[in-house]
């Protein structure tokens, strides 16, 4: 992908290296944060422990060697501004996604309210509650903002087998179709969900939900598909690959298997691996809203 000296958005909240940050304690996450892995305190309690377990170019052009001396978490991190490179990448997709779900609501006749994406280090406080980077990248529909720790690009190369800066453009999508739902009144409608159904039975809309935003991350793919950068495609050749190999390696039954050797499907909070990579696909197809209503789709698996 190409997003050196793209325009970076203004949405975003450098957090890192800040004191309260790294002294945040209790809590844990409450309300209804959304996110690439973990369905924010809401899902199977063995996807938890198991993540919990792990707590243009290449990404690891910006990464370098993977980060192994400690863990992300630690109370001791010195870190004072998140890395600039990795910043800027981040800020230049998420600029690309506001200017599409911008165009996309307008079209709609509605009026689209701009996220705004928070860097931090180790923990951070949300209107969610208090969390730390081992939940990984989530959206909190309490602030209206996405919540990212920037290691977790090492995870996606050292952990998911996921390389590519495509890979982590996904990542993000994906939580920004969180706001969108949010946008369109689908958290609400979870929230009353969870409330009345018991965890087996919510975890089944909480899958459609997370397969939603996955759509969502394929519609913002095939319109940045259509754009040039200094008269150069932005998307590489392979960067649609990059997105699939990350959207199926943490599928719920690919992430099960790996980390406890069994998969138990009425815990799946997010979708199987190809259930992730079909609706990624799907949106990447018709680039509509149309298309990705998963709440009535008869077959998730869209055989």
């Amino acid at each position: 992908m190409k997003w050196r000296g793209g325009r970076q958005s203004n949405n975003v909240e450098d957090q890192t290296g800040r004191q309260s940050n790294r002294n945040v304690t209790g809590g844990g996450i409450n309300g209804l944060p959304i996110g690439l892995l973990r369905g924010g305190g809401l899902g199977s309690v063995i996807i938890v422990i198991l993540f919990f377990l792990f707590s243009g170019g290449d990404l690891t052009s910006m990464i370098g060697e993977p980060q192994t001396s400690a863990p992300r978490s630690s109370v001791t991190q010195t870190q004072s501004k998140a890395d600039p490179e990795r910043k800027e990448f981040v800020s230049v997709v998420f600029g690309h996604l506001e200017d599409y779900w911008g165009q996309a609501f307008a079209e709609k006749g509605q009026t689209y309210e701009q996220p705004k994406m928070v860097l931090y280090d180790g923990q951070v406080r949300t209107a969610c509650g208090a969390a730390d980077s081992s939940v990984g990248p989530f959206y909190c529909p309490g602030d209206k903002k996405v919540y990212l720790d920037l290691s977790f690009m090492d995870e996606l190369v050292t952990k998911f087998k996921a390389s590519g800066d495509f890979a982590m453009a996904y990542v993000v999508a994906h939580e920004v179709g969180h706001h969108v739902q949010e946008q369109l009144g689908v958290s609400d409608q979870m929230n009353r969900l969870r409330r009345q159904l018991p965890e087996k039975d919510y975890n089944k809309y909480q899958v459609r939900m997370e397969l939603q935003a996955d759509y969502y991350a394929g519609v913002w793919t095939r319109y940045i598909d259509g754009k040039t950068f200094n008269n150069q495609p932005i998307l590489d050749v392979g960067d649609i690959d990059e997105a699939l190999v990350a959207a199926n390696s943490i599928g719920d039954d690919t992430l099960q298997r790996k980390f406890q050797g069994f998969v138990v499907p009425d815990s799946f909070t997010h979708g199987t691996s190809k259930q992730r990579k079909n609706w990624f696909y799907r949106g990447f197809e018709y680039g509509d809203f149309e298309h990705g209503d998963t709440f009535n789709a008869p077959n998730l698996d869209l055989n």
